[in-house]
């Protein structure tokens, strides 16, 4: 299946996704001992779902929550500590490696993946797991990666089932605003597709920062950096002092945005304005943070996707990850 074709079908993802989630319940026991912190383990298109949780639920959950994309887990994971380990091929090293550190400090474990090592463990060690189906490229996958986490975290009682009418508000949403995004991407494309994007979101968007980054990554075959306003007001702002019309800002928000943070916005692109012309700015179409966070993320995806047409590139191919990913194998992985 092409990346356009995965792009379109992303909306039908989401269903898929609730629909797997709304089963799974029987898979998620409850913890032995009280959870205290939260860690997902997960790296590129399996570990974004982790971020763009943390962005939904930062600001109601009780305890503590943060992702590890490395092969080493903080020391306070304990057995108070939530571990998901989330892969969408399963046979990650990293998480691999992560989750075998979690079962040696007695954590409780629950495992997001389409099969692999990770489901091997799983079943060897009679771990919870939800299963998602397998065959695309992880990056297009947020959707089976997130919405499971978000199931999981309700399902030990750290929120409420209201993220399901949310999410089925965005399903809504994207395909009522498809045609209209398509045409717009396009034309953002065609203006950056010789350029350097820099993307800048607002806090509470951070995580839609980084898949546009990525996106653009993968899919459009460029260099991209993203920053979170206001982090970015103290420290990137400053290197902001040469003149040159390849640097793209772009800015993305949504109506939920704390105003201080929307004069923020203002006053970085009147600075910026001094060193470039091309800054894009995009507010976030939605009822509430899922589908503003939703709508952003959608049209980045099809921002990457034209980019891929403009530069004439294969948006699905990864060979250079690949042979990472080879030569890698070609060294024995010390734990």
């Amino acid at each position: 299946m092409t990346m356009k074709q995965l792009i379109i079908d992303f909306p039908l993802q989401l269903e898929e996704a609730l629909a797997i989630g709304k089963t799974a319940k029987g898979n998620i026991t409850a913890p032995i001992h009280e959870i205290r912190n939260i860690l997902v383990c997960g790296l590129g298109g399996s570990g974004m779902g982790a971020n763009v949780v943390m962005d939904l639920l930062g600001n109601t959950l009780s305890v503590p929550m943060s992702v590890s994309k490395g092969y080493h887990i903080p020391a306070y994971v304990n057995e108070h500590t939530l571990i998901i380990g989330s892969s969408y091929s399963g046979n990650t090293e990293e998480t691999v490696m992560s989750l075998h550190q979690a079962l040696d400090k007695g954590a409780k474990v629950v495992v997001i993946t389409t099969g692999g090592k990770l489901a091997a463990i799983a079943e060897e060690k009679d771990l919870d797991m939800i299963k998602v189906p397998a065959g695309q490229p992880p990056r297009a996958s947020l959707g089976y990666s997130l919405v499971q986490q978000l199931f999981v975290l309700h399902y030990l009682g750290f929120h409420d089932d209201s993220f399901i009418a949310d999410l089925e508000g965005a399903v809504d949403l994207l395909r009522a605003e498809t045609e209209d995004i398509k045409v717009q991407a396009k034309e953002w494309a065609a203006n950056l597709q010789d350029k350097l994007p820099i993307v800048y979101s607002v806090d509470g968007y951070g995580s839609v920062a980084i898949r546009w980054r990525q996106q653009i990554n993968e899919n459009g075959k460029m260099l991209c950096w993203h920053h979170v306003i206001p982090e970015m007001n103290h420290n990137e702002l400053v290197g902001w002092r040469t003149k040159d019309e390849r640097f793209a800002p772009i800015f993305l928000y949504g109506s939920d945005t704390f105003e201080r943070n929307q004069t923020r916005i203002e006053i970085n692109k009147t600075i910026m304005g001094k060193y470039t012309s091309n800054i894009f700015e995009l507010k976030a179409k939605g009822n509430n943070h899922i589908e503003r966070w939703m709508y952003l993320d959608y049209f980045g995806d099809w921002v990457s996707w034209y980019l891929s047409v403009e530069r004439n590139m294969d948006a699905t191919e990864v060979e250079v990850i690949d042979f990472l990913k080879g030569e890698l194998g070609k060294v024995a992985l010390v734990n």
